[in-house]
């Protein structure tokens, strides 16, 4: 099953759940104890701590989500429905390959029961090792990664936070189908990895032009399988994180809100939170990241796959030899693309005739600007 590689939480987190409000988030909870493993038949999201930070190469040693459990139980619940579970903590292994079954192990099986993953690591290689949990489904994964860093590197380069995309792109099974950063910095990033961004046709959206409008990220985060975040990419004047200071980056209100993104996207089907530096005021910031998570998934309106097109409004725009048929949901105004696509390489992906777009994208193509992320869908041979 994979499940005996969880540890209970940890005593001081079963002692601070004695002593909270009977409305806060932490009763609510189904929580591992060294009494209890929870029962996961009506669990939607489950929460698991990974305590391995090893491909982090400058942080601590030694970690643990106290801090951050007690930040996220202490906090009050929205009107949720959905069940969620803390399944405890993956200690780390004798190894750091030992560490990725553990987690590669629960990720898949989490998946198979249709349980929404909620990792916090760790450093993000941990990424690497949810990313393969998805091998046994057969599907391709479209990864998004909000991070200052594309976190590629050289393939004969030991995997690390910083390196571990490369092996996503290059290793079998070749599962990753789109890789996307939201947020990146450009002085973190060389030429050749933003030339390399571009050849591969992946999506890149840069710190300010998120900042500028973070809604452009939002039909990114509707396409995705698998969020990733960097707990880097929040500037340190908002995230409290002083052991490693980053005087620019998101804001707490921006990172809360993508972390909201991707709980709300139907298809996302596993959420992370990585590079943190096991502070006290780190703790706070990461707690709310996971409530607005949360919150979204509580709220997902489940328009992916559409079932019916009955509840959408669908706008056709000539362009040149060609027509473009977008689609607005009367439920929640957002927008969609159609893409008719034939079955491609090893059949893993058939039949995408939808991608999420944005109203911009819309009054592009009226302008006469063909969309951006259809002509990169269209490159990588979707249609």
């Amino acid at each position: 099953m994979g499940f005996e590689f969880l540890q209970p939480v940890s005593q001081i987190v079963e002692e601070y759940l004695e002593d909270i409000a009977l409305q806060s988030f932490g009763k609510k909870v189904i929580v591992h104890t060294k009494d209890n493993f929870p029962e996961l038949d009506a669990v939607k999201i489950a929460i698991i701590g990974v305590l391995d930070n090893r491909g982090q190469m400058d942080g601590k040693d030694h970690v643990h989500l106290n801090y951050i459990r007690k930040e996220l139980y202490g906090l009050y619940p929205g009107n949720w429905h959905l069940n969620v579970a803390d399944l405890g903590d993956i200690h780390a292994g004798e190894t750091i390959q030992d560490t990725y079954y553990a987690v590669k192990t629960i990720t898949e099986q989490l998946l198979k029961q249709n349980i929404i993953p909620l990792v916090i690591g760790g450093s993000q290689d941990i990424a690497y090792a949810v990313y393969r949990g998805y091998d046994k489904l057969e599907q391709m994964v479209n990864y998004v990664n909000v991070d200052a860093r594309f976190d590629f590197g050289k393939e004969d380069e030991d995997m690390s936070a910083r390196s571990f995309v490369t092996r996503m792109i290059i290793e079998e099974p070749h599962n990753l189908f789109n890789y996307s950063n939201v947020g990146y910095q450009t002085y973190f990033n060389s030429q050749e990895e933003i030339d390399l961004i571009e050849k591969l046709y992946f999506d890149a959206y840069r710190l300010g032009e998120v900042c500028k409008d973070i809604t452009v990220a939002e039909p990114v985060f509707r396409d995705a399988d698998f969020v990733a975040f960097d707990m880097g990419a929040v500037k340190s004047g908002d995230s409290g994180n002083i052991v490693k200071f980053m005087p620019n980056g998101f804001d707490g209100k921006e990172i809360c809100t993508l972390a909201r993104y991707s709980g709300i996207s139907d298809k996302v089907s596993a959420f992370g939170l990585f590079n943190h530096n096991d502070t006290k005021q780190e703790a706070a910031l990461i707690a709310q990241v996971v409530w607005y998570f949360v919150e979204g998934v509580q709220y997902r309106s489940y328009e992916f796959p559409f079932g019916s097109r009955d509840n959408y409004i669908k706008y056709i725009v000539a362009f040149e030899d060609e027509e473009l048929v977008f689609y607005k949901s009367d439920k929640t105004d957002r927008w969609w693309i159609d893409v008719f696509s034939n079955e491609i390489g090893n059949n893993k992906v058939k039949n995408v005739a939808l991608l999420p777009c944005s109203y911009q994208d819309y009054l592009s193509a009226c302008n006469n600007e063909y969309p951006q992320r259809l002509w990169k869908a269209q490159r990588k041979n979707i249609i």
